[in-house]
């Protein structure tokens, strides 16, 4: 992977990591038509690095937010911070199960897999059709959605399953308010981010031996910038937007992607 490849990879994570049209899905994708050659495990830590990058942009943007659930937090007592902490956490936990114990099963599937790729965008396609339909509320996420969230980000794990569509779907079809879903959307899965990233270097797994380094240092700024605009843009436009043309775009790219996998 040479820097330019890296640069576009970097730009389209940061871009779609926080709209709901399957981040890793297009980076696969994307790989597959620069001629990406890696292996599935040193494509997975590529990703795993570009989700990193956005996870930080993440905490950038939502500053403010994490400083009052910290300072809440210290105040020892069962309030708003507190709880929507231990729902960030049960959010966690299907996610965890799947990263700990079928995390080689997964790694198979970032190799460029366009076909499976295409059809998980239909499916993430219907999502979104399915929570643009459903009624509008200003219910906040309970514990139970969040469990139910947490398995939706598990099953998104898989490339082509959009991450923020299946997690803002779900929790929008549950009867949440479409901006809380996407606050809880976009906080839920830095944690995970995170633990995945320390796990991977405390196990060797990130290091300059296993990867080219500045490629993936490269692919890093890109997507830490790319994901800065596009998460403050997304929080403008979450509320006002309709998630059937978000539908729309990853049905069209699914169906271009299963004819791409087909042909070759």
């Amino acid at each position: 992977m040479d820097f330019i490849d890296a640069i576009i990879l970097g730009i389209i994570q940061g871009l779609t990591e926080f709209l709901p049209v399957s981040s890793s899905g297009h980076l696969e994708i994307a790989k597959a038509i620069l001629g990406d050659d890696s292996l599935p495990k040193d494509s997975l830590l590529f990703t795993v690095i570009l989700h990193f990058a956005t996870a930080l942009s993440t905490i950038v943007v939502f500053r403010k937010d994490i400083g009052l659930i910290l300072k809440g937090l210290f105040q020892f007592k069962w309030n708003e911070e507190l709880q929507f902490s231990l729902k960030i956490i049960l959010s966690m936990i299907p996610a965890t199960f799947i990263g700990l114990f079928f995390e080689e099963e997964l790694e198979q599937l970032f190799g460029g897999n366009v076909l499976f790729v295409g059809a998980m965008l239909l499916v993430t396609a219907v999502l979104l059709l399915l929570a643009d339909l459903s009624k509008r509320t200003l219910k906040s996420v309970r514990f139970s959605d969040a469990l139910i969230i947490g398995i939706s980000q598990a099953i998104a794990m898989l490339p082509g399953i959009s991450r923020s569509g299946a997690t803002i779907s779900t929790s929008v079809m549950l009867g949440n308010d479409k901006s809380k879903a996407a606050r809880f959307s976009f906080l839920m899965v830095v944690p995970l981010i995170l633990g995945k990233v320390a796990k991977d270097i405390l196990g060797g797994e990130i290091s300059i031996e296993s990867s080219n380094f500045m490629p993936l240092t490269i692919g890093f700024f890109a997507a830490f910038f790319s994901g800065l605009f596009a998460c403050q843009l997304m929080i403008k436009l979450v509320k006002k937007s309709k998630l059937k043309y978000f539908s729309i775009y990853c049905a069209i790219v699914g169906v271009i992607a299963i004819a791409f996998g087909v042909m070759n």
